[in-house]
């Protein structure tokens, strides 16, 4: 699509959105809220979720002043570091999931989500992890918000168990065909408890995410190393190929009749989300949202990829349906050159895992260095 001037009253995402594709904003602070930058996203672009990045609000809480006046009333309060971070969480999500409740209740609780992250070191224990979790939510108090848990050995448990307890999950970091479908029982396992138990399924909307460009990265890197012709030729395609073979997977079990019943039931499909989208080449900022359009998806972009894709967006139709056989052979083919993707995707877990940790380290260190400064502030006023 040539560049464009949306008509009256379209939202400027709306091409995508009609390919079935649900835009959302990958990285939400409290300067898009305070700035009013969601709620334009919203309004003018098409934006219909959002998902919260630990390390970018670890750099926001120590350098945005938007959060002075909540850590100083922290630091008045006599709680745990931990209680302050859920605090200060919780309050960018609730803001978040106002501005997006609308487009919650017009799509029936599929879009208008904003999803937090809980301590990734949680995932190995389900039960503190459900705990949490439900901490979470009652301190966010919104029917639109989602917990993230990231789709580990140790994660796929705290998944089932969050989903069976009525908590809406949100699946991060999966790289794998194999971790796909254990994502997939355990959020179909969950429903069928959470039915068992009388929850409603309706409000138990779920998403898992496929970080599209570590994937390519990776194998990229691998190709370069190689550097034959063969191997050069298959740049920049692992991620794609591998989106097309989540989504017939995606397809065939929820097109399928084991799912009927639950879909009877109120349950909604565990959608498939393209999530580091971003891309660093200026001549193409918008590559994966462009090749990556297939019904039922969410495409989460940063705001630069966003603001990217609203001024110029090249659309042609549906990039996925129906081309896993092509996908199958270029992954037979990275095979043949020696590129092992179950052991790629076992080194993106690990390393997914052990940034999101540091990750969440930065923000405990960040909430409480702004709490010790507002107590000396405060004591050099007195």
């Amino acid at each position: 699509m040539a560049d464009r001037l949306s008509p009256p009253g379209a939202l400027e995402l709306d091409e995508l959105v009609a390919e079935g594709v649900s835009p959302w904003l990958d990285g939400l602070s409290r300067g898009h809220l305070v700035s009013g930058r969601l709620a334009h996203l919203v309004a003018h672009t098409g934006v219909r979720g959002a998902t919260s990045d630990p390390a970018a609000l670890a750099a926001a809480v120590g350098t945005d002043d938007a959060y002075r006046d909540q850590l100083a009333a922290l630091a008045r309060d006599d709680i745990c570091n931990g209680d302050a971070v859920r605090a200060v969480c919780a309050y960018d999500i609730r803001r978040a999931c106002d501005e997006l409740l609308p487009v919650y209740r017009d799509t029936r609780g599929l879009d208008g989500l904003v999803s937090t992250d809980l301590d990734p070191r949680l995932a190995s224990d389900p039960e503190s992890a459900v705990a949490e979790a439900e901490r979470t939510l009652r301190a966010v108090n919104r029917p639109n918000a989602m917990v993230k848990l990231p789709a580990t050995a140790d994660g796929i448990a705290a998944i089932r168990e969050c989903v069976g307890e009525g908590i809406p999950v949100h699946v991060t970091a999966v790289y794998s065909l194999s971790r796909y479908r254990q994502a997939l029982d355990a959020y179909v396992e969950g429903l069928q408890r959470a039915r068992a138990e009388g929850r409603r399924l309706s409000v138990l909307s779920s998403a898992v995410s496929l970080p599209v460009g570590p994937l390519d990265a990776e194998v990229d890197a691998r190709l370069e190393e190689l550097g034959t012709p063969d191997a050069l030729a298959l740049r920049g395609e692992a991620a794609v190929a591998s989106a097309c073979l989540f989504y017939q997977v995606y397809d065939d079990w929820f097109g399928g009749g084991h799912w009927r019943s639950l879909a009877c039931a109120g349950a909604h499909p565990q959608r498939l989300m393209w999530t580091d989208t971003a891309v660093t080449d200026p001549s193409s900022p918008t590559r994966y949202v462009e090749r990556l359009v297939t019904w039922g998806t969410v495409s989460a972009m940063t705001l630069p990829t966003l603001e990217a894709a609203t001024r110029r967006l090249t659309l042609c139709g549906d990039t996925l349906m129906g081309r896993h056989r092509v996908a199958r052979e270029l992954w037979d083919r990275l095979e043949r050159l020696g590129i092992d993707g179950e052991a790629i995707a076992r080194k993106l877990e690990t390393e997914s895992a052990r940034r999101l940790s540091a990750a969440w380290t930065d923000l405990h260190e960040a909430v409480e260095k702004g709490r010790r400064g507002a107590r000396r502030a405060r004591a050099a006023g007195e």
